[in-house]
């Protein structure tokens, strides 16, 4: 017997519509997998025979063939468990072969028959709703996740035996809902952190706003304890709120990376993330063997904060041109090629030489000028041109610290941003129309002057 159903396999960001078809006919025995299965999909296979038999199944005894179409598409990850599992059931006549159709399927079996959770459910949902499907099946722990997709149910099965009783209509399972989300003008002024914290810091409270404003990068160098890393933590509260566009982006890099919590839903925050200086390349760019999206992608939307900068290996900050320059990530490898975006505001501090104190207004530094002008060059000049504004950052004296007012809240820098932000959109799109009414006008024009050359040479 022949049945289809459907599964997705991710691609960077998104997923792509896979054609899970079984077939099941004499003439030999086992289980065959084609259509180019990864390590982990080729081991369903035991963990399906386990499942089935510790939900009071078995496998067919006869020869089973299981297709993933397309088959130039590389399948990864053990998402693929539950819809090859439900396709051998229907081909064997377990559960109803028709209550598969316009229903997609992803999760990983477990040996007992249980589900367990499994990565990018959330542009799977997309995927299933844009290929016209009604419903998608998944883990009870991946629902309030997916749930977020509107135009699709999301139902959320803890096991196999589930999964057959929804089919058999035996039991219904609730569609998911997603959880209650904040407003995002709301979630922008959550934070834990706030401008307000930071006492002093003039200059470098006004560069923030401005590389907030403008979607510059900066570098802050300055001596231990000027408040560089402070500063840098209460970026994302002066940035404008997510728009929900950004919001579903966003969260569709953190699915795939496997990122969102229990609770599931869209992010209402802009993200923040601070590698350490040890990071690799490929921790930091994205990649590996099975792809998945770096820190510079999960910063997507967000800020990446890189403290200590000389400290990171030179190669692993060389590969930032590419994502500063073209806010983008492209990973090319033998077997795969993935983009990843990556538009975010680069946040980087730094010490003014290696001990600290260049530059100290109270304490003296024990460097040699030597020393100081190869610290400073571990930070190659391509990288440096790509960071708008560098700032120094001086220590506040204890006296002025104390007796300092509170700085000015996060709320009305926000406000301020926005207003800028604005001004910028309306000054492009003003900018567009001209230049497109331009190059109307010069193609117009272009025209006159060929056809006048035409008849001028046919008059001589």
């Amino acid at each position: 017997m022949f049945v289809r159903t459907y599964a997705g396999a991710i691609v960077g960001i998104d997923a792509a519509a896979v054609a899970v078809e079984v077939n099941i006919a004499g003439g030999g025995l086992g289980m065959y997998l084609v259509g180019l299965p990864d390590n982990a999909v080729k081991e369903s296979e035991q963990r399906i025979r386990a499942a089935f038999e510790n939900s009071g199944e078995r496998m067919s005894g006869r020869k089973v063939v299981v297709s993933l179409a397309p088959a130039d598409l590389r399948k990864e990850g053990a998402s693929f468990d539950l819809p090859i599992a439900v396709g051998i059931l229907a081909a064997m006549g377990r559960v109803d072969a028709g209550a598969l159709g316009g229903t997609m399927f992803a999760g990983e079996l477990s040996l007992d028959g249980t589900l367990k959770p499994v990565r990018g459910v959330l542009p799977m949902a997309v995927r299933a709703r844009d290929e016209g499907l009604r419903r998608l099946v998944l883990p009870a722990a991946n629902a309030r996740e997916a749930a977020v997709v509107e135009g699709i149910d999301v139902l959320g099965a803890g096991s196999l035996k589930e999964v057959m009783a929804l089919l058999n209509g035996e039991a219904e399972i609730e569609p998911a809902v997603p959880g209650a989300a904040e407003p995002f003008e709301v979630a922008a002024g959550r934070y834990e952190e706030d401008f307000a914290d930071v006492k002093g810091q003039a200059l470098a409270k006004r560069a923030l706003e401005i590389a907030a404003a403008g979607g510059h990068n900066v570098l802050m160098i300055g001596a231990p304890g000027s408040g560089k890393t402070m500063l840098a933590r209460r970026m994302p509260t002066i940035l404008p709120p997510l728009s929900p566009g950004e919001a579903l982006e966003t969260t569709k890099i953190h699915s795939v990376a496997g990122k969102i919590a229990a609770a599931g839903g869209l992010m209402t925050r802009r993200p923040f993330r601070a590698p350490h200086h040890l990071t690799s390349q490929v921790a930091l760019i994205g990649g590996g063997q099975s792809p998945s999206p770096g820190e510079v992608s999960l910063a997507h939307n967000g800020v990446l904060f890189l403290d200590e900068l000389p400290e990171f290996g030179r190669s692993v900050l060389e590969v930032l041109r590419q994502p500063l320059e073209e806010r983008r990530v492209v990973v090319s490898r033998a077997r795969y090629s993935v983009e990843y975006p990556a538009n975010f505001i680069l946040v980087a501090a730094m010490n003014p030489c290696p001990c600290g104190y260049y530059n100290h207004p109270a304490r003296e530094c024990v460097c040699s000028p030597g020393t100081v002008h190869r610290y400073m060059g571990r930070i190659s000049g391509p990288l440096m041109d790509r960071i708008d504004l560098h700032v120094e950052v001086t220590p506040v004296a204890p006296q002025e610290l104390s007796a300092a007012t509170p700085g000015e809240a996060s709320a009305a820098v926000r406000e301020r941003v926005v207003r800028a932000r604005a001004v910028q959109a309306a000054r492009f799109i003003k900018r567009f129309y001209v230049r497109r009414f331009a190059n109307n006008i010069n193609r117009r024009m272009k025209g006159i002057v060929n056809k006048s050359s035409c008849t001028l040479r046919g008059l001589l």
